[in-house]
């Protein structure tokens, strides 16, 4: 399960209830997409090629341009049957289908057009599943000039047809492997890097300090979805399904975006480094340093938030470190107790703990205005508009329509941010007549 979540444009997966082991065949019901054979040859010629099941890849030649036109209205239509019946034949191979996992770019054309296509006829054809999509957003030096277009165009389609999204920031992973970096490159005691591991098989990325280790990268996401479905996997005492997630963290429809923090960050990366305090390890999980999203929480609103924690953890130990760190985190006045809590008992490899923790927070806000400024900038000179228009079904109202609905979304933000500095009532206890 720990490499299945990487490389492609598009991944869908289907997750079963109730597994309970590590490697169990959640790997064999994932779809992979791309509308580029380049990568899919890659996966089938190296280290992961025995981990997916080769008949579930869907692969075109030419590619989507960098144009969510192209992804969404083109190929969506061309593949939906091709796409379904893999689906269906997954879905199949479930006892009781929890939900659905979709991991796509925002910047490019696939990820971000068919990417969303799909995640529309995910809910058509299986409308009582659970759609978590796992959206890597581009960072302000991406080289697609596009991208702005195809985030803000795939977004409209998040916030109408997903019920819960990751959004993840490139900047912020490349961040986080440069510290891996850093670590690795200074001698300190303790640090052991594996040559020939799935995350260093790109050798030069470390070598080279302004090359992406993209692997590395791919690797803490999917160290992420790990932490996520380890209450799926493994047995605990405290499980979590995730149809939770989105009943508790998400009290609006479409305030449907967490913020998400690890802590340790390096399990993926093999490197051995001295275990984290059990204290420590729960300040780390809020603090800026350790989120897969550029914001600051603290200094930000929670809607609500959970901590999902692996390893020889005691719920007293949970409630300890809440009861420690709820001061100094701003909750809206309604919900100052909106706190959701899992432990599953199996530790990730190499660690004797980990934490990973999904905050409904207002701090995702700065990084939709600066895509809304981004996109502001090439849409008031109409740039690069013609080669979208170009593609049939496409018109320059979805452009207006799509950064409306952002700007709504952020809006609401605002709105809820707004309520900072109201003050806390305290609500009566229900009186039982005795």
């Amino acid at each position: 399960m720990s490499v299945k979540f990487v490389i492609m444009d598009l991944i869908v997966n289907c997750l079963e209830e109730g597994t309970l082991s590590s490697l169990t065949p959640i790997h064999k019901i994932a779809v992979l997409i791309d509308m580029e054979e380049g990568v899919v040859n890659e996966i089938l010629q190296g280290p992961l090629r025995d981990v997916f099941d080769s008949k579930q890849l869907i692969t075109d030649i030419s590619g989507s341009g960098n144009n969510w036109a192209v992804g969404h209205k083109v190929f969506g239509s061309l593949y939906q049957e091709q796409i379904l019946e893999k689906l269906r034949k997954s879905a199949e191979h479930c006892d009781c289908l929890q939900c659905f996992f979709i991991i796509h770019s925002m910047g490019g054309g696939t990820g971000s057009g068919l990417g969303t296509f799909l995640l529309k006829v995910l809910e058509d054809e299986f409308p009582e599943v659970h759609r978590f999509v796992t959206s890597i957003y581009p960072s302000a030096e991406d080289d697609v000039i596009t991208s702005p277009y195809n985030s803000i165009l795939a977004m409209k389609e998040l916030n109408e047809h997903a019920d819960c999204v990751l959004p993840i920031d490139n900047q912020s992973l490349f961040d986080i492997i440069s510290k891996i970096d850093l670590m690795v490159n200074s001698g300190k005691l303790g640090t052991i890097v594996k040559p020939k591991s799935l995350i260093t098989s790109n050798a030069e990325a470390f070598k080279k300090r302004h090359k992406k280790p993209f692997d590395a990268m791919n690797n803490i996401v999917a160290n992420l979805l790990l932490n996520l479905t380890s209450s799926a996997r493994f047995e605990g005492s405290l499980n979590m399904d995730l149809n939770e997630i989105s009943m508790n963290l998400v009290p609006f429809p479409q305030l449907h975006y967490l913020v998400s923090s690890l802590t340790p960050l390096y399990t993926l990366a093999d490197v051995n480094i001295p275990p984290r305090r059990l204290d420590q390890m729960f300040s780390d999980a809020f603090s800026k340093d350790h989120q897969l999203i550029r914001g600051d929480p603290k200094h930000s609103l929670y809607l609500a938030c959970a901590l999902m924690v692996r390893g020889n953890v005691q719920i007293s130990d949970l409630r300890r470190n809440i009861e420690r760190l709820k001061p100094a985190l701003q909750f809206v006045s309604w919900n100052q107790e909106g706190w959701k809590t899992s432990l599953c008992s199996v530790p990730p490899v190499g660690h004797s703990h980990s934490l990973l923790a999904l905050a409904n927070n207002t701090c995702v806000k700065p990084t939709f205005i600066e895509l809304r400024e981004r996109f502001m900038r090439l849409y008031k000179k109409k740039a690069h508009l013609h080669h979208y228009l170009q593609v049939e079904g496409m018109e320059e109202s979805c452009f207006r329509e799509a950064v409306s609905s952002l700007s709504a979304l952020i809006q609401e933000y605002n709105q809820l941010d707004a309520t900072k500095s109201m003050p806390v009532q305290d609500i009566p206890r229900l009186s039982i007549a005795v």
